[in-house]
């Protein structure tokens, strides 16, 4: 097995933690027959390794997540509201540029009834060469509760933003895979974080919250650049990791308790549904430190989801072993 560390990533940043999750599940759907793993080495923060039976080089696995994470034409980004002209209309750009997306994201299905949702769910559900689509759907939201008393999914705990418009929480993961380049995903995992990229972002990075309380100047003005774009783009393959689930009256997220989120860090080489089952297991929430060595886990992080104006946003997160 090739190992590979992903320098660039802080598992302690639930953005950076996600973002290697994001990156295992790729590498591991990309290429079902590879063996593929992941672990954590302790350096100046808890890195991420990839352990690949086939890539052996950082361009090589930077190769295979851009055939999968990154638009297949390139469209410009806006610039001040606007978009730069192409020869071709930009929804053509657009409809091309999602062809490798994941269809739960591709339209607003958050804004869809609960039958809608549901019947789309079901759909996917029936066919298992679509199972990456049923998944995603499952992380996005369910049709058994409604949002806000409305006739509308209720979504997952991850969602930071607006539910499914375009400049809202799906418009965003489109508008990020569309600009996503491979010198994103190359600054994302091999250096560290200038966060000189513009928005969009997903707010699951802690230092997104930028409160003008705290500030000498109005933050609004340092909005085009704030971001680590590839890091967003990878996160968002992670959802699938963390499928909502009914829970009395309410909807629940996987690894969340009310409005915290809880994560492990390992350092035995794990797959990708072993990992899957530990993001889920109840012992990681209670983070008893007897258990949590016999399973090879050495540290557990947890940050907070709290709401400032129209914005959601998570905290640092804080050590519990």
């Amino acid at each position: 097995m090739h190992e590979i560390e992903l320098i660039g990533l802080d598992g302690g940043n639930l953005l950076g933690y996600l973002a290697a999750l994001g990156t295992l599940r790729v590498l591991t759907v990309a290429s079902p027959e590879a063996e593929v793993r992941m672990s954590w080495v302790e350096k100046a923060w808890w890195t991420p390794v990839i352990h690949h039976s086939g890539i052996s080089t950082g361009e090589e696995l930077i190769t295979g997540l851009e055939l999968m994470v990154t638009a297949r034409i390139a469209v410009q980004p806006k610039t001040k509201g606007k978009k730069k002209q192409a020869e071709a209309s930009s929804h053509d750009l657009r409809a091309k540029g999602l062809t490798n997306a994941n269809r739960a994201y591709t339209q607003d299905h958050l804004d869809s009834s609960l039958a809608d949702f549901r019947k789309e769910l079901e759909n996917e559900a029936q066919a298992p060469e679509r199972r990456e689509v049923a998944d995603f759907f499952a992380a996005l939201g369910s049709d058994c509760f409604a949002e806000n008393k409305n006739d509308q999914p209720a979504t997952t705990k991850f969602r930071a933003i607006g539910a499914g418009n375009n400049e809202g929480f799906l418009g965003f993961m489109r508008t990020i895979h569309l600009a996503t380049q491979a010198e994103h995903l190359h600054k994302t995992l091999f250096l560290q974080w200038d966060y000189s990229d513009p928005p969009p972002l997903m707010r699951w990075d802690p230092n997104e919250y930028r409160p003008h309380a705290l500030r000498a100047d109005d933050p609004a003005k340092d909005r085009e650049r704030n971001n680590v774009r590839g890091a967003n783009r990878l996160a968002i393959e992670a959802l699938p990791l963390f499928p909502t689930v009914p829970a009395a009256k309410r909807l629940g997220t996987t690894a969340f308790k009310k409005d915290q989120i809880t994560w492990p860090i390992w350092i035995e080489p794990l797959n990708l549904s072993t990992v899957t089952s530990l993001l889920a297991s109840k012992e990681v929430q209670e983070a008893e430190r007897s258990t949590m060595t016999q399973r090879g886990i050495v540290q557990v992080f947890r940050a907070r989801r709290f709401t400032e104006g129209k914005y959601r946003n998570f905290s640092p997160a804080r050590t519990l072993l």
